[in-house]
């Protein structure tokens, strides 16, 4: 049985939440497998803690949490310092490198991409290095179709928004390609 485990992780305002919701949503609705996402949060609007989980499947998913995941997306150093060790090992982690500066030893497969100047200064839309960080994990994973994410970001992105965030996600993909 294929089954993958994600973390994504940041602060609150980074959409990290959203960026799972659209994974599950790309898997289970577009894709034709199975997903459980699940989500916490600190009280804060903004600036506090904000993780999802994700589990991709062929098959059923028997026991929704992620204890040891695949992949971890750290947004933000906090990310690190809560997840990384939970990361299984030959696991991969996928950093926004202008937020997160420090990586524990051990872990082999990294890739940095600098989501929050991408989104900031090519794209215009700070908003948006959550898509750029899903470019990515899909450029790592393939966990699920990119035809489906595409689909399932157009599908869950705010009205009028939906190209931008689809420039976003192509630019994460080019992120990971050019340090592969």
């Amino acid at each position: 049985m294929a089954q993958t485990a994600l973390t994504i992780a940041g602060l609150g305002g980074q959409g990290s939440i959203l960026a799972g919701v659209i994974l599950g949503a790309a898997a289970v609705t577009y894709d034709g497998r199975y997903s459980v996402q699940t989500q916490a949060y600190s009280s804060e609007l903004r600036g506090g803690f904000a993780a999802t989980w994700v589990i991709v499947s062929d098959e059923p998913v028997a026991f929704p949490r992620v204890t040891e995941p695949d992949v971890l997306v750290a947004q933000a150093q906090d990310s690190i310092t809560r997840f990384a060790s939970r990361l299984k090992p030959g696991g991969s982690l996928i950093i926004d490198s202008d937020m997160v500066h420090e990586i524990p030893e051990g872990i082999e497969r990294v890739f940095r991409v600098p989501a929050t100047s991408v989104s900031r200064n090519e794209l215009g839309a700070p908003v948006t290095a959550n898509m750029v960080m899903l470019g990515a994990l899909w450029r790592v994973t393939d966990v699920v179709g990119r035809e489906a994410l595409q689909k399932a970001i157009a599908a869950n992105v705010p009205k009028g928004k939906e190209e931008l965030n689809l420039k976003a996600f192509d630019r994460g993909v080019r992120a990971v390609e050019q340090s592969l």
